[in-house]
């Protein structure tokens, strides 16, 4: 089958050169960069793939002409463009997953350097997919419906808590060891397999999906904008592990503008980042059948958290405490402010601090003009998810 497969992407590589070019427009999103208004727009910014030549621009619409796209040109300015529904377990790329070393290979889409991948629509959708950024710098994703990963074999962790957990491997988005990326404007869910049509063994749920976007091993100028996560349990982890170390200094990442929707929990959970949140809305409740609210904002391990201006409008929440947790061991905890945050309507620190140290240590190093919490759920509603950008 690989070889069958590689000879594919190869003939597709082949054509594209002259039957996909494309030239972007000022008004096509495909060639925007990343705001000043987030730490994407540091260390010289983000571009992702704006300068590709027009033998460099490609639309597609299946999994092999991803893959094929993405290997064409390496680390030169590229723009991939996807219409359609992009599954990397259709026919096209090898049909469904027959085993766990199976899923291992094709799952997973590692883009390169210099890279935009972009939806044309608001119906361009990725499934059975996991966006792997590994030391890769200036790389842009917008504008795409990802259905979060439910990988086909579970591990079962005896000593992942008291009882034991079912743990799984990939996330939607996962960013590793990478500078200057900018995800923006796209919608991840666990449906349709949410949590609730899952199986249960050994006494717990047999948790097939992890991370909707995750960024770890000392990545730094991420900017997360303008998306929505819906219905789904651990959704940003920012630092693996508390034994990263490496990981301090790094992790510089900000949360502005997005919508998380029933999101149980880590949104974001952080170990050592300086993780900027503002503007972003927050929707749940504390009873909700599948997809209970744990917590929002997790302050872990030397986590340096700056909350400015967020909208909490959690059905059964009451305090800071319900919002802001350390969710890891109580002695390795991290620093945490916020200023102007509402929770269900009321200042989110009424009645004192939200229990951690305020000596994050840094400031934030770009401007970035904040609304009132008070508008935030309304333009977040507007704004966030796929559809709406002009992609040409």
């Amino acid at each position: 089958m690989n070889f069958k497969r590689n000879a594919l992407l190869g003939a597709i590589t082949l054509c594209w050169a002259a039957a996909s070019v494309q030239t972007a427009s000022a008004a096509d999103a495909s060639v925007e960069s990343a705001p000043s208004t987030g730490w994407a727009g540091q260390n010289g910014g983000t571009t992702g793939g704006a300068a590709a030549a027009s033998t460099a621009i490609y639309k597609i619409n299946s999994a092999s002409q991803l893959l094929a796209a993405v290997k064409a040109q390496g680390d030169k300015p590229k723009i991939i463009k996807l219409y359609g529904t992009v599954d990397m377990a259709a026919a096209d790329n090898g049909g469904a997953f027959s085993s766990a070393a199976d899923e291992s290979q094709r799952i997973q889409v590692k883009l390169g350097s210099n890279t935009t991948l972009i939806g044309m629509g608001s119906d361009t959708k990725l499934v059975n997919a996991n966006l792997v950024l590994n030391g890769v710098q200036n790389v842009i994703i917008r504008n795409l419906n990802i259905v979060n990963p439910c990988s086909i074999n579970p591990v079962w962790d005896p000593n992942d808590g008291s009882a034991g957990n079912w743990n799984s491997e990939y996330d939607g988005i996962t960013v590793l060891n990478s500078k200057n990326v900018w995800i923006d404007h796209n919608a991840f869910t666990d449906a349709p397999k949410t949590d609730d049509k899952l199986p249960t063994q050994n006494g717990k749920l047999k948790q097939c999906h992890d991370g909707a976007l995750d960024v770890k091993n000392g990545s730094d100028y991420i900017t997360i904008s303008n998306n929505r996560f819906e219905l789904h349990e651990k959704n940003n982890l920012i630092g693996s592990s508390d034994s990263k170390t490496t990981d301090e200094g790094h992790l510089t990442v900000t949360f502005n503008n997005n919508h998380f929707l029933n999101v149980a929990e880590r949104a974001p959970r952080v170990r050592f980042g300086k993780v900027h949140i503002y503007n972003n809305y927050f929707e749940g409740s504390r009873s909700h059948p599948v997809y209970r609210h744990q917590y929002s904002i997790g302050v872990a391990y030397k986590a340096k958290i700056i909350s400015q201006n967020n909208a909490f409008d959690i059905v059964g929440a009451s305090k800071c405490a319900d919002i802001m947790t350390n969710p890891g061991s109580s002695s390795k905890t991290g620093a945490a402010t916020d200023s102007g945050s509402l929770l269900n309507g009321a200042a989110l620190t009424a009645g004192g601090a939200c229990s951690f140290s305020t000596s994050v240590g840094w400031t934030v190093p770009y401007s970035a003009t904040l609304l009132n919490a008070s508008a935030v759920k309304q333009s977040v509603l507007n704004n966030a998810g796929t559809g709406k950008l002009t992609v040409n």
